[in-house]
């Protein structure tokens, strides 16, 4: 396989992530079954960014491995974040990327 179609398979492949727990909620709710996703894949499920690990950190929308090893390191070395808009400031969160995630993310 070729280097640049490898690479697109991997991209397609790490997007549909988010999707699939969501999939797997509505699957549940439609089936009746009292199932559902684990509470660290859950869409409405609330992320401490003060508290939180990379996995969790990655449960977020659009935040990738990457970004999620920057908030952690990023909290180390400034200490806790005094409210969830300073998540801005971590290299790799925009402005549209923290207002998708702006219900899950908090400080407590």
């Amino acid at each position: 396989m070729h280097a640049w179609l490898r690479a697109a398979v991997i991209v397609t492949a790490s997007m549909l992530t988010p999707w699939t727990a969501m999939a797997a909620e509505k699957a549940t709710k439609a089936s009746g079954q009292t199932a559902s996703v684990s509470a660290t894949m859950g869409a409405d499920s609330k992320v401490n960014i003060n508290t939180a690990g990379v996995k969790e950190l990655t449960t977020l929308s659009g935040i990738r491995p990457k970004v999620a090893e920057r908030i952690v390191a990023y909290r180390e070395a400034h200490g806790p974040f005094k409210k969830p808009e300073d998540l801005k400031k971590v290299d790799g969160v925009g402005k549209a990327m923290f207002e998708r995630n702006r219900e899950r993310v908090v400080t407590k």
